[in-house]
């Protein structure tokens, strides 16, 4: 499997909200090519948001399959999360894509990868990218201690602590709610 490096990717689903953010930051190696690039995106007339780390190009083709695919199963996201991830392992060309996504809608978070897996999170917290373990540990305390934050506002505060540890993650975020 390849590691996915140079952004942050973090969903939350709180207190019936689906929170999304992502980091500004995008790297050539070493150096910092872009430091806002939009990493988040609506899908369905907005019932679905969706952020990727990754190759953006290859980003961005899986995005168009995921979205044909919500199409084909008339907006069933879990059903065409599935057969993309389908598709991904199988098809010689979209083997070779080198991304991973978060979706969401009101009720539920997926992680769609390239190995074929398709992951529900268990405690409504899902994260992708280089900073993702550090993101992922910092909505998890903060969801555990601090009940009076909304799902945004864990999104938001877990990506900064982020940003401070990763360096391949700034400060420039992007947030969607659903």
């Amino acid at each position: 499997m390849t590691k996915i490096r140079s952004t942050t990717v973090l969903a939350i689903l709180h207190k019936g909200e689906v929170a999304i953010g992502a980091d500004g930051q995008a790297t050539m190696g070493n150096t910092v090519a872009k430091s806002n690039v939009k990493k988040i995106r609506k899908l369905q007339d907005g019932k679905i948001v969706l952020g990727f780390a990754g190759s953006t190009a290859d980003a961005f083709t899986l995005m168009e399959r995921f979205d044909e695919k919500l199409g084909t199963y008339t907006g069933n996201m879990k059903r065409a999360a599935i057969e993309l991830a389908k598709d991904w392992r199988t098809d010689r060309y979209l083997r070779r894509l080198e991304a991973m996504m978060i979706v969401a809608d009101k009720e539920e978070i997926l992680v769609i990868s390239g190995t074929g897996d398709v992951l529900e999170p268990d405690n409504g917290i899902a994260a992708i990218g280089s900073g993702s373990m550090y993101a992922q540990s910092a909505a998890t305390a903060l969801k555990k201690h601090a009940d009076h934050l909304s799902a945004k506002e864990l999104v938001e505060e877990s990506l900064h602590i982020a940003a401070d540890i990763c360096i391949y993650t700034n400060h420039n975020l992007v947030l969607e709610t659903l």
